[in-house]
């Protein structure tokens, strides 16, 4: 399979692009910066200089099976990159799984209260360009991933997905390695499983 990884120079992004090529996959590393990108197995990967700001040269996506989305908010970024993004991979003729964040849009309070209270003092203004983003990925058959706080760590091997609507709400705040994540949207774009949903990564 061919997967064009946005954002494969940061942390997820730069997991994600790493298990891919462990499976056996060719990627499509879609970046701003192109010296960015490290992979042992340099020869399989296609970087490609990628702005979300600049869609008149964002590189064409015909040639791939399916794109996997980790873009946030930068700092250097500012507001509208999310918005953007998910913009450009809508239009695009491809499949896509995007990331995005648990107690956001449509899972407002699904992580529990105290989880939902930190949200709003770490993400704030952010939150509401998440779930314009989500909307945007969503409407065009995109399998959204609204995932916890993320941390390092390995794989775990009890990971899964949960659609939102069946989440039941944690007492404490929930958490995932990053590792977890990338290899939870690997596997959604091997299986297109949940195309057109938000799904919550857990394990």
């Amino acid at each position: 399979m061919r997967i064009a990884i946005l954002g494969a120079s940061g942390r997820v992004g730069g997991l994600l692009t790493t298990q891919a090529l462990e499976r056996g996959h060719e990627v499509v590393a879609l970046v701003r910066t192109p010296g960015r990108v490290t992979v042992p197995s340099r020869q399989r990967v296609d970087v490609r200089q990628a702005d979300v700001f600049s869609p008149q040269t964002f590189p064409g996506l015909d040639d791939v099976d399916v794109a996997v989305s980790a873009i946030g908010i930068g700092k250097k970024d500012g507001p509208g990159a999310l918005v953007a993004g998910a913009g450009l991979l809508a239009a695009a003729p491809v499949r896509t799984v995007w990331l995005g964040a648990l107690g956001s849009g449509v899972s407002t309070g699904a992580g529990g209260r105290i989880y939902q209270a930190v949200m709003r003092v770490a993400v704030g203004k952010e939150l509401a360009e998440k779930a314009e983003a989500d909307r945007i990925a969503l409407n065009a058959g995109a399998t959204v991933f609204h995932a916890p706080d993320l941390t390092d760590g390995p794989v775990s091997p009890g990971r899964r997905l949960v659609p939102l609507a069946e989440l039941r709400r944690p007492l404490l705040p929930p958490r995932m390695s990053r590792a977890s994540v990338a290899a939870l949207m690997l596997d959604e774009a091997e299986s297109a499983g949940h195309a057109g949903e938000v799904v919550v990564p857990l394990g």
